[in-house]
């Protein structure tokens, strides 16, 4: 029996003896008893809720860590005094991630390993607001990151601090005194 061409997936290559049809018929199977699980599940009044995406999660863990370090960097950039030219990539990146912050708390992406409060699915429309002054609040940064304008990116660095913990305050488990 001839193999599937690398990086071809099992169900989409057509082997002779009829192994992807069982591979599929069973993976149907499978998916039609978890459906129907879920189903009297339900009917019985448990709802079974969403499994959490270890890889979102992860991912915007990452991206938090990663932005708490540019954030400090543009704080010791700007007791230093330097050129704030030189945290126009870091201001970029940041106001990147405000951008892409509410896409990295779909539904379902509530676990025990992270800091999300179930809020930010209830409230959905008010996490979004507070997300959404954060991006703004970067955008203006990084405005002034590049116009080399260090009054007002240390300012603005301030208001986007103000954001940050508008929104953690609302949306994040309490942390631990440092």
């Amino acid at each position: 029996m001839p193999d599937c061409p690398r990086g071809m997936p099992g169900l989409a290559c057509r082997r002779n003896g009829g192994s992807d049809m069982r591979h599929m018929t069973w993976a149907l199977a499978g998916a039609a008893l978890l459906l129907g699980a879920a189903m009297a599940s339900a009917r019985d009044g448990n709802a079974v809720a969403p499994v959490a995406d270890d890889g979102v999660i992860a991912g915007r863990q990452a991206a938090f860590l990663m932005s708490a370090a540019a954030f400090g960097g543009m704080k010791a950039a700007i007791d230093r005094g330097d050129d704030v030219k030189t945290q126009a990539f870091a201001a970029r990146a940041l106001a990147r991630w405000a951008a892409a912050v509410p896409g990295m708390f779909p539904a379902g992406s509530m676990s025990d390993r992270s800091e999300a409060l179930p809020i930010i699915w209830s409230d959905r429309a008010g996490f979004e607001a507070r997300a959404a002054a954060y991006a703004e609040a970067t955008a203006k940064l990084a405005d002034f990151a590049k116009a080399g304008d260090k009054e007002g990116f240390a300012a603005q660095r301030e208001l986007v601090g103000g954001t940050c913990k508008g929104c953690h305050d609302t949306y994040r488990k309490p942390q631990p005194p440092r």
